[in-house]
Order: C-alpha cells, then sequence, then structure tokens
C-alpha cells in the first residue's frame, strides 16, 4: 500500500476506524472492570495507574506514544489509524468505565470479561479493516522482524509477555481473565475481520445518493 493512502479516508471508512476503536476501548474497559484480569498491555497500563495520578485510559495513551518511539530506529510508518488508535482507545477506556455498572457476582464479572473480549475483537477487525496504519504494538511486531527475521510469533509473544511482565510488577491486574483474553482474542479478532469484511461490501454495493 502507498504509504501516503494511510492518511486518506473516505468518511464511511473513517467511521469504521473510529467504531472499531471505540468498541476496543469500550471492550477493554469491560475487562477492567470485570477485575478477573486484564490483557497483557492493559495490565501495565493499569499498573502505571497505580503509581501516577494517571488513569488508566491516559496511561494507555502513553503507552502508546512510548511504543510509537520505538518505531524510530525501525522506520515503520504510522498512518491515520496509527494515531487514531493512540488517542480513542484510551478516551473510550476513560469515557465508558463510570458507564458500566458494578458486575456483582462471579458470573456476572464473567460475563462482563466474554463480552469485553468479544468486543475488543469486534473493535479490532473494523479498525484492521479500516487500513490506514497499523496500531503502536502492530507496527513494533512486524518492524522488529523486518529488522531481525524473527517469527512473527516469537516477536509478538515477547512483546506481549514484556508488557504483561512489567504491568504485573507495578501492580496491573493478572488472573484467569488474563489467559481467558490470551486464548480468546484471536478467534475475536477474526470474528470481527468477518463481520466488518461483509459490512464494507454491503456498503459498497448500495447505490451512491
Amino acid at each position: 500500500m502507498d504509504s501516503s493512502s494511510r492518511w486518506r479516508a473516505e468518511p464511511r471508512t473513517l467511521l469504521r476506524l473510529l467504531a472499531g476503536l471505540w468498541l476496543f476501548g469500550t471492550g477493554d474497559a469491560l475487562i477492567v472492570d470485570a477485575a478477573l484480569g486484564n490483557a497483557p498491555w492493559t495490565v501495565l497500563a493499569q499498573g502505571v495507574s497505580l503509581h501516577t495520578p494517571l488513569s488508566i485510559g491516559v496511561a494507555t495513551q502513553l503507552i502508546g506514544v512510548a511504543v510509537l518511539l520505538g518505531w524510530l530506529p525501525l522506520r515503520e510508518r504510522p498512518g491515520l489509524g496509527t494515531l487514531a488508535n493512540v488517542v480513542v482507545i484510551g478516551l473510550a477506556i476513560d469515557a465508558m468505565r463510570p458507564l458500566i455498572p458494578d458486575a456483582g457476582g462471579l458470573a456476572a464479572r464473567g460475563a462482563m470479561l466474554l463480552a469485553g473480549t468479544a468486543l475488543v475483537g469486534v473493535g479490532s477487525g473494523f479498525y484492521l479493516s479500516a487500513a490506514l496504519g497499523p496500531g503502536p504494538r502492530d507496527g513494533l511486531m512486524t518492524g522488529i522482524h523486518r529488522r531481525t527475521g524473527a517469527p512473527i510469533a516469537l516477536v509478538r509473544g515477547a512483546i506481549e509477555l514484556s508488557a504483561l511482565a512489567s504491568g504485573w510488577l507495578l501492580g496491573g491486574t493478572v488472573g484467569a481473565g488474563t489467559v481467558a483474553f490470551a486464548l480468546l482474542i484471536g478467534p475475536a479478532v477474526q470474528l470481527g475481520m468477518r463481520v466488518a469484511g461483509a459490512r464494507a461490501r454491503t456498503a459498497e454495493g448500495a447505490p451512491r445518493a
């Protein structure tokens, strides 16, 4: 893809991007409030928030900026979606958490965790299908892979485990929910990509005004 095309988007593509990122952040908020264990990068953001005046959402944004700085020696090229990823997910986490009711018992918290994971997956499908540049962590992964030749799975695993371990040391919540997220997020993203692709094909086939 021409890198300049990552900065241009039709309104419906931009809407799909922003909706996907907001769904992603909403899902993250549900997982945090379920308190059964966060996604690795949210473990890190929560850990940072426990030691600073920052909210989890703002910590998520600043971590995203720090990861983008790691792109510099890798010569990765960002796009509109990259910057939106850094800003919107953190905003959504902080905006949606006060609106989420207390989960109560374990069953309700488990349902909240599953719903949050599903939303992260669907949201990922929507923003990835917009093709407006990778998220900060995705770009770091592909950049390291290209520079070192290490397998993608190994690179991504090392990045995720590093974030998880750092967050755990800072006091972020790690638990059964973290394991469930790791197992379920792949199928959830795949489902999100299918839904986003179907909606995009429907929109392209619709008559234009």
